[in-house]
């Protein structure tokens, strides 16, 4: 009996021992275009960095993603977002050469971003402000976001149009997520 246990369970665990397959961009949750030089061969990643409510700061490189040459300064990306994150609060997908190779983005390493914040909340909520803090090197200090209404899941606030019913906006599929360098 137990052999034929062992039969069973086997193509289970090659099933859940499989990695993810590499998708096109526009296939995961965030996609758009990275947009600059970034020199001679770079490791180019993505990471979800951000602030929990209350500050705690996060830099996250190992959801799925995928990163696809166009041309020297133009390549497209995607990255999925995870379905519940370990903390309520304000993010930014941002795109890094990983120089020493330890798939996590470190203080010093070619870094680009965008003005768009993904604030994730598990509830339909108004979330306070939040200040960035000092592990963001590019703004440390500076307020991320006002004090915003927002629904549950994932939400996009674009820091550079004025809030609005449509400001913050819930979201799925996060299209247009371009970055720039």
């Amino acid at each position: 009996m137990k052999g034929r246990l062992s039969l069973y369970l086997l193509p289970l665990l090659l099933v859940a021992c499989q990695g993810k397959d590499v998708l096109a961009p526009e296939q995961y949750d965030l996609s758009g275009t990275l947009h600059g030089d970034w020199g001679t061969n770079p490791s180019l990643r993505l990471a979800l960095v951000g602030t929990g409510i209350p500050n705690v700061f996060t830099n996250d490189s190992t959801y799925a993603q995928n990163v696809v040459k166009v041309n020297d300064t133009t390549r497209r990306f995607g990255l999925d977002l995870p379905r519940l994150p370990n903390l309520a609060g304000v993010y930014q997908a941002i795109a890094f050469d990983d120089r020493n190779n330890n798939a996590k983005y470190d203080v010093g390493e070619p870094v680009a971003r965008n003005r768009l914040w993904l604030i994730y909340s598990p509830t339909d909520a108004t979330t306070p402000a939040v200040n960035l803090p000092e592990q963001f090197p590019w703004a440390a200090g500076e307020e991320a976001i006002p004090e915003l209404s927002v629904k549950s899941g994932w939400n996009v606030y674009d820091r550079s149009q004025q809030i609005s019913p449509t400001n913050p906006s819930p979201a799925g599929k996060i299209t247009g997520y371009d970055i720039y360098r």
